[in-house]
């Protein structure tokens, strides 16, 4: 079975990075990288900028092209269930192939600036690997929310659209307001715990205070960065912070091939 599964990412891979909207998608954070390097002198601040960038938008492309994904290849998905081939191998052949790519067109885009601009040395090579390593876990965690509602919302593409794109909305911008306004309204309350917590339960707010507290910019954000920085500066809160990434990491595609294996096609 494992040549099947790296017979459908191979496919997968080599038709994905084919097209030209993924060699688009490397060219724009390649130019926006390069773009930054020459107008911001380099360093932290072109890579804090860089990370702003991909918290907002490698999770929404992620999830809009996994559940585009789902619809597009009805065809091609009932034709590979005829064969003798396992739900589980044929999901994570998929995925793999799906996720790969974007990867790849990502970290191409934004390392190659990188390299020829001097960033990969010195107190900056550290927080540049935070940076690229968010972006790909944000890549693998939002496909695989992708696929989850393409699967969820199979017959019901605008519902599946739409609800997707609700889900962008809530965790890159609306979460973060709600928690804000939980402070203003129980800030004389002790309810720091409370706030990591909810943090936590959305990956691209934990990524968003993982770069935060790298950069050591935390103070910034007033009472919710001295919060974070005092939980999550500590050794407990990193490994905390790593755990739950990897937990946001597993949870999508665990749910993923649940719903893939169940499903009647």
């Amino acid at each position: 079975m494992m040549s099947v599964y790296y017979q459908i990412v191979r496919n997968e891979f080599q038709s994905l990075l084919r097209a030209r909207w993924l060699i688009g998608y490397g060219l724009i954070f390649l130019i926006l990288t390069d773009t930054l390097f020459r107008f911001s002198g380099g360093g932290s601040e072109v890579l804090l900028s860089i990370s702003n960038l991909i918290l907002l938008f490698i999770p929404l492309i992620s999830m809009l092209y996994g559940i585009l994904f789902i619809y597009q290849s009805r065809d091609y998905l009932e034709l590979l269930l005829t064969q003798p081939v396992k739900r589980g191998t044929l999901f994570w052949g998929l995925f793999t192939g799906i996720s790969g790519p974007l990867t790849v067109a990502f970290i191409a885009g934004t390392t190659l600036p990188m390299i020829w601009h001097g960033n990969f040395t010195g107190e900056t090579a550290g927080q540049t690997l935070l940076v690229l390593g968010l972006g790909a876990f944000l890549t693998f965690i939002f496909t695989g929310l992708g696929f989850v509602m393409g699967l969820i919302f199979y017959d019901e593409k605008i519902k599946g659209f739409g609800y997707s794109l609700m889900i962008w909305l809530f965790m890159a911008v609306i979460y973060d307001g709600l928690i804000l306004m939980l402070i203003f309204i129980f800030g004389d309350y002790p309810i720091e715990t409370g706030v990591v917590g909810l943090t936590m339960l959305n990956p691209i707010d934990l990524a968003r205070i993982l770069v935060l507290l790298e950069f050591d910019i935390s103070a910034l954000m007033g009472y919710t960065g001295a919060v974070f920085n005092q939980f999550l500066g500590s050794a407990k809160g990193i490994f905390t912070a790593s755990f739950m990434l990897i937990l946001w990491l597993v949870l999508p595609m665990w749910l993923g091939l649940r719903l893939f294996k169940k499903k009647d096609f």
